[in-house]
């Protein structure tokens, strides 16, 4: 096979190893990068980076891999748009967590999700206690969603982003 052809295979089959690994091993991670995933992921990559592209560390090599990686990419995310199927073999099905302010603890326990991360999760969403969630769903992409107040409010997760100001 062409060194640069077998440089794509690789880049391939390493992106979809790294897919269904990620799959495997749990999707909670997705959602907010602690130091230790973010270190994983570094590690990872390196690792990974020799099985796609071998001893061939020019540029062009580079640029191959990378070629390989943003199509299969786009491929992957089109399946995933157009089959469900497709869908839920890769990012899996959202779980009930909570539902009228019942802690469903089996589906808890099968997302990986503690009672703590929970808690903070419904936090987040400005909701003070449990018993006040209508519904709370871990969803596909690793986010908890909370809904409340009989359905009638979605809550969002706020994100604070601290900007720099200098004043003087």
């Amino acid at each position: 096979m062409e060194p640069l052809v077998l440089i794509a295979v690789r880049s391939v089959v390493v992106y979809i190893f790294v897919i269904f690994a990620i799959r495997i091993f749990g999707k909670k991670e997705l959602s907010q990068l602690s130091i230790v995933d973010l270190v994983f992921i570094l590690l990872i990559s390196n690792s990974l980076q020799a099985a796609m592209v071998g001893s061939d560390t020019t540029l062009l090599g580079g640029l191959v891999a990378g070629i390989s990686l943003f199509s299969v990419n786009a491929l992957l995310k089109n399946l995933i748009f157009r089959s469900k199927k497709i869908s839920e073999t890769i990012q899996g099905n959202p779980i009930m967590l909570v539902y009228q302010g019942e802690v469903i603890q089996k589906h808890l326990d099968k997302a990986q999700i503690s009672r703590d991360e929970l808690d903070a999760a419904i936090r987040e969403h400005g909701v003070k206690d449990i018993s006040l969630v209508d519904l709370a769903i871990f969803e596909v992409d690793g986010n908890i969603s909370v809904l409340s107040h009989n359905f009638t409010r979605k809550t969002k997760k706020r994100r604070l982003h601290k900007s720099l100001s200098f004043t003087n």
